[in-house]
């Protein structure tokens, strides 16, 4: 009789165990099935947010970008314009592992940001030094581990001339206005020359490198130190499709290029109005060129004129325009565009006659051209020997992707080379 109680009582202990393991299983699988559930729907909003941006991207880059004929691999070119939207929308940026050829250090120079890349093979002489500023058109760009967009290049153009580069991390805009970002690169410049013994570097062959609105801050560093007696002289200026002039908009390359990626014509006049003071409320006024008094652009014309652009350029539809006077109220906000350290277009001829042996490399499908071209001029009248290196069949920012994989552009890597060949004739 014991017996068998025991054995009941086994058998609803047993039986509730059961229910107890069984209940808990369910709980498990309720639990798994509702993580899987939330994976699935964060992976399909995933999916679905990626394919949106990919969409949006291309919807922008075909509402508002033109590749004319003629164009580098324009296919590649639309890939590369819709990845960066992509890029800048998620900020996601790859960085680069180090270089076996080269000591990269990242220090200050007082107290501007720079990043050095040293060659690690001996050197029997002292190298060359290039200070070099980067494009971004004054409000992108770095020298952080994190967002370095000039990486490849500075990386490049230390390897393959053996020279020490400098890559400085100026102030951007609209946090840090003009002339925050020249005064930067000005002081960085400064410390470099004044200390070339630390790095190896020959103080007669140091040179200032930029390009886009980072060669318009070479330019305007340039011309600071043409006069400067207390300091060596620059070796030489290489200016990369520079930005160097904001009293005309309306120029054969504005024109033609207006649409072209990856700079429009718009872009490049709200970034000069952010480097000037933030304040893009007259946008209207500087791309129809009524943000500058008739007077004052009709005495800067010898220089800034679609004049003096050769023929040639202008085949492919430019037409003419009236010029426009200027609001009192405009002009008060926009004067300091007259300034040669914002504007080194307009720099008189007793400075131009000082400058250093330059190189000035153009491309055809930019909205900058003809800034390259007014100041190859204006050098070449000046008696400045210059290097001019013009790409056909290139593009705005077409040197940033050179050495990156499939990305690169063959006419930008004979852009790349022809530099790399000027630096070693220095």
């Amino acid at each position: 009789m014991v017996s068998e109680n025991q054995e009941v009582t086994k058998q609803r202990y047993l039986g509730k165990s059961n229910q107890r393991h069984f209940r808990s299983l369910c709980l498990l699988l309720s639990k798994m099935a509702a993580i899987y559930t939330i994976l699935v729907l964060f992976l399909a909003v995933f999916v679905a947010g990626f394919i949106l941006l990919i969409m949006a991207a291309m919807n922008f880059d075909f509402s508002n970008s033109e590749i004319p004929p003629g164009m580098n691999q324009p296919v590649k070119l639309r890939i590369i314009h819709i990845i960066l939207i992509c890029i800048a929308v998620v900020v996601s940026v790859r960085t680069l592992g180090a270089d076996q050829k080269l000591f990269i250090k990242d220090l200050c120079f007082g107290k501007v940001p720079v990043r050095i890349y040293q060659p690690k093979a001996p050197s029997s002489s002292q190298r060359r030094g290039v200070m070099f500023f980067h494009g971004g058109g004054w409000t992108l760009g770095s020298v952080g581990k994190i967002t370095n967009t000039h990486e490849n290049l500075c990386r490049s153009l230390a390897r393959e001339s053996d020279s020490v580069v400098v890559s400085v991390g100026y102030r951007l805009a609209p946090e840090h206005k003009y002339p925050a970002a020249y005064e930067d690169c000005l002081n960085a410049t400064i410390h470099f020359m004044r200390n070339t013994e630390h790095y190896g570097v020959d103080p007669a062959r140091i040179s200032v490198c930029g390009d886009s609105a980072g060669g318009n801050l070479a330019a305007a560093v340039s011309q600071t130190l043409a006069g400067r007696s207390d300091l060596p002289k620059l070796r030489a200026q290489i200016l990369i499709y520079p930005h160097l002039q904001a009293l005309d908009f309306n120029l054969p390359s504005y024109q033609q290029n207006q649409g072209v990626p990856l700079l429009f014509r718009e872009r490049a006049a709200f970034f000069a109005l952010q480097y000037l003071n933030g304040d893009t409320s007259h946008m209207e006024e500087v791309l129809e060129g009524s943000h500058i008094p008739i007077d004052i652009k009709l005495n800067y014309k010898k220089w800034v004129s679609p004049d003096n652009i050769p023929e040639k350029f202008k085949a492919r539809g430019y037409k003419p325009y009236v010029l426009l006077d200027c609001p009192t109220v405009v002009y008060e906000t926009m004067k300091r565009f007259c300034e040669p350290n914002l504007c080194p277009l307009l720099a008189e001829d007793a400075v131009i006659q000082q400058l250093p042996e330059s190189f000035i490399l153009t491309c055809e499908f930019d909205v900058l051209r003809d800034d390259g071209l007014l100041y190859k001029k204006r050098l070449e009248d000046n008696g400045v020997r210059v290097t001019w290196y013009h790409l056909e069949d290139g593009f705005h920012g077409i040197m940033n992707f050179s050495n990156s994989d499939w990305m690169s552009f063959s006419s930008g890597e004979r852009g790349l080379n022809n530099i790399v060949n000027f630096l070693k004739s220095l």
